[in-house]
C-alpha cells in the first residue's frame, strides 16, 4: 500500500500563487499513491472561492473515493480542513475535532483542529494538521493516540514540528516514523528551498516500509511524503 501525505495550501501553486487544481492532480498521479492524506482543503460553500477541492482531485486524479473533513468554518460558513483520497472503499470516516486549549497559553495564532480518521482495506488511516502552538500540538498528539490502533495503523499529516521536538516523543514510542527509510536525510517545508521537515507518515509496529521518500516537488508550498508499507 503506497501512502501519501500532502499539504496543498488549498490547492495553491506556489510558483504562480493561483489555485491550481491541476498542478496539485499531476504532483499525485506522478507518484501514483493507493491512499492520499491531503491538508488545508477548503470545502464547498456560498464563497466564490471555496469549491469541493477534495472531489475536484478525486475527479481529476480518477481516485474514486474520497472524503472531507471541515475542522473549522471561516466566517461561520467555509468549510476549511483535510481530506483523504483512495483507491479502495473508504469506511467508517469521521472528523474529530481536536480540543482547543482551555486557556491560551501562547501568543500565536491558533485555529481549530481536526483528525480525519477512516478504515480502508482494514487499516485505520488518520490523517491531521497540528496547530501552532505547544498547547495545541499538546491536545492533537493525545487526539491521534486516543484513536491509533496498535496494528495495521497509518497516521499523517503536517504535524508543524520537527523530529526533535519533544512534543511528538509519545508518538515516536508509539509508532514507527517511516523516514527511517529515507535513503538520505529529507526535508519538505518549504518546497523550494526546504530547511524542516514537519510533514510525516507513521505507522503501528507491523507494518513493513519497503520505501519512503519526499520528492523535491514544488506544487504547494510543502513537498509529498510517500511511504510504501505492508501489512
Amino acid at each position: 500500500m503506497k501512502i501519501m501525505t500532502f499539504n496543498t495550501q488549498h490547492c495553491l501553486n506556489y510558483v504562480t500563487r493561483e489555485i491550481d487544481f491541476a498542478k496539485m492532480a499531476e504532483t499525485i498521479l506522478a507518484l501514483d499513491p493507493d491512499i492520499v492524506g491531503l491538508n488545508e482543503m477548503r470545502g464547498e460553500s456560498a464563497h466564490p472561492k471555496y469549491d469541493a477541492q477534495v472531489e475536484n482531485l478525486a475527479k481529476l486524479t480518477g481516485m474514486p473515493y474520497f472524503y472531507f473533513a471541515p475542522a473549522i468554518y471561516f466566517d461561520g460558513e467555509n468549510p476549511y480542513g483535510n481530506g483523504i483520497l483512495s483507491k479502495y472503499p473508504i469506511q467508517n470516516p469521521e472528523t474529530i475535532l481536536i480540543p482547543d486549549p482551555v486557556e491560551k497559553k501562547y501568543t500565536g495564532y491558533y485555529e481549530t483542529r481536526c483528525v480525519l480518521k477512516a478504515e480502508i482495506e482494514g487499516v485505520t488511516v488518520l490523517v491531521t494538521h497540528m496547530g501552532l502552538n505547544p498547547d495545541e500540538a499538546e491536545n492533537a498528539v493525545k487526539t491521534l493516540l486516543a484513536n491509533k490502533k496498535s496494528e495495521k495503523c497509518v497516521m499523517m499529516g503536517d504535524f508543524n514540528l520537527v523530529p526533535t521536538d519533544p512534543l511528538l516523543a509519545p508518538i515516536f514510542d508509539a509508532m514507527k516514523d517511516t523516514a527511517e527509510a529515507f535513503d538520505a536525510p529529507k526535508l519538505s517545508f518549504p518546497s523550494d528551498v526546504p530547511d524542516r521537515k514537519i510533514d510525516y507518515i507513521f505507522v503501528s509496529f507491523d507494518g513493513k516500509v519497503k520505501e519512503a521518500d519526499i520528492p523535491a516537488i514544488v506544487a504547494s508550498d510543502h513537498r509529498p511524503h510517500t511511504a510504501t508499507v505492508e501489512f
